[in-house]
């Protein structure tokens, strides 16, 4: 029977003989170069470097990289070279990835980024998997502080504790888990693509349906808008605002994690609908900012390919609910169903109009009701809203157990991912068999 030893906690290793040793042992870890806008010297060169954005789990992108001014001495302390494992300070801390290929003539690395090169016989591929296990078990939320800005500081990561057995096992375990996460990254490749085809059905299926209506042979006219183009010839265009009873800017409060009203943010609008478990809480509001069934919340401050997304309030909040400043509440009058609106408003043609109505700032734009507003619409008459939200709905039902199958398919894999993962860097996989 196997005994744990209980020296690196987020790593339970099944083996005796793997002693738990400090990273900088066994590995050289070298922090990058602090971003340098302007030239020091003569001797100075603009040079490609890489920074955290560049470093993903599936590995590193060196394409359209940025350039940094460096000296010749910081080109050859920091240069990049096949086979090195570079690992995020910040961020996502310790999110690795091998340098698989030969990167740019003169490539560097930002001081976001550690360098990782293997001492003697070891293998920085293993010690990946390992930075692997240890985000998985939430170790990094732990040595990391997630609760302020984290830093995967180099002390932190030179002396970080990891199970190690001898240079050829490590090896071994690497060889083992490349083929197999290999040949499982590919399995959810293709249910991705699947699902990405699906859901590029399911969009263009309800770009068309709420720009021209359900019969295919109905004449068209003008709309008279450029993103619109023809519409059935009886339907009506108008500006959004002529189909709102009202609408309302959320609450300025701070929001908190404690109080008795669930406060909806940004992050709450999901594919058309509110996700009240992402909510926030604060101890009071007035009743006029609270939520009711069929209200919609318009997203008018975020990145750009946020902005303009709406989500209904498809049930009666049981709990006294309101909403956040980034968000408007608008309520539908006579002249439209609050479903056609979601899904007209959320249509890929219309959010590609609407966002480039939105004024851009530093890191997000915005959307003012008065501009959303004012933008022109495509409205059919009521009885045929009615049936285009009845048709949409009945393709949901149908289309989406098949999406929400592969999905989970695709979870189970990365479950299987990351268990193989864990098994093999604690000694739970027998020697004999990554030799097969």
């Amino acid at each position: 029977m196997n005994t744990f030893a209980p020296s690196v906690p987020w790593q339970p290793c099944a083996r005796t003989d793997w002693p738990a040793v400090p990273v900088k042992y066994m590995f050289e870890t070298v922090l990058g170069k602090m971003l340098q806008p302007q030239p020091s010297s003569n001797e100075d060169v603009e040079a490609p470097y890489i920074k955290s954005l560049h470093v993903q789990w599936r590995g590193v992108n060196f394409e359209d990289l940025p350039t940094m001014w460096a000296s010749p001495t910081d080109i050859e302390q920091l240069s990049l070279q096949a086979g090195d494992l570079m690992v995020c300070e910040g961020g996502e801390v310790g999110r690795g990835a091998l340098v698989l290929n030969d990167p740019p003539v003169h490539c560097i690395f930002q001081n976001a980024l550690h360098r990782v090169r293997a001492r003697e016989s070891n293998d920085v591929r293993y010690l990946n998997y390992c930075l692997k296990q240890a985000s998985e078990a939430g170790w990094f939320d732990v040595l990391c502080n997630r609760a302020t800005i984290a830093h995967f500081t180099v002390e932190k990561f030179r002396e970080l504790r990891i199970h190690l057995p001898s240079g050829e096992h490590q090896s071994l375990i690497a060889n083992q888990l490349d083929r197999e996460t290999a040949r499982i990254d590919g399995l959810i490749a293709e249910k991705e693509r699947m699902l990405a085809l699906l859901e590029e059905k399911r969009v263009a299926l309800i770009s068309r349906v709420v720009t021209r209506g359900l019969d295919p042979n109905a004449p068209l006219k003008p709309s008279g808008q450029e993103w619109l183009g023809e519409i059935p010839a009886h339907w009506d265009v108008c500006q959004l605002k002529r189909t709102w009873a009202s609408s309302d800017y959320g609450l300025s409060e701070s929001i908190r994690d404690e109080g008795d009203i669930a406060v909806l943010r940004m992050s709450c609008i999901v594919d058309g609908q509110v996700d009240t478990s992402k909510s926030g809480m604060i101890e009071e509001v007035d009743n006029r900012l609270l939520l009711r069934q069929n209200d919609l919340l318009f997203n008018r401050t975020n990145s750009l390919d946020q902005i303009a997304k709406v989500g209904l309030v498809d049930f009666d909040p049981e709990e006294p609910l309101t909403f956040a400043s980034y968000l408007v509440r608008i309520r539908a009058n006579h002249r439209a169903m609050p479903q056609y609106l979601v899904a007209l408003l959320n249509a890929s043609l219309f959010l590609e109009f609407a966002r480039k109505n939105a004024i851009p700032a530093i890191g997000q734009a915005n959307l003012s009701p008065t501009r959303y507003g004012e933008i022109h619409i495509p409205l059919p008459p009521q009885a045929e809203q009615e049936k285009i939200v009845t048709f949409l709905a009945q393709d949901a039902k149908i289309s989406g157990p098949a999406r929400e199958h592969i999905r989970s398919s695709i979870d189970l894999l990365k479950e299987r991912r990351a268990a193989l993962i864990t098994a093999a860097v604690t000694g739970q996989i027998a020697l004999e068999e990554m030799t097969e």
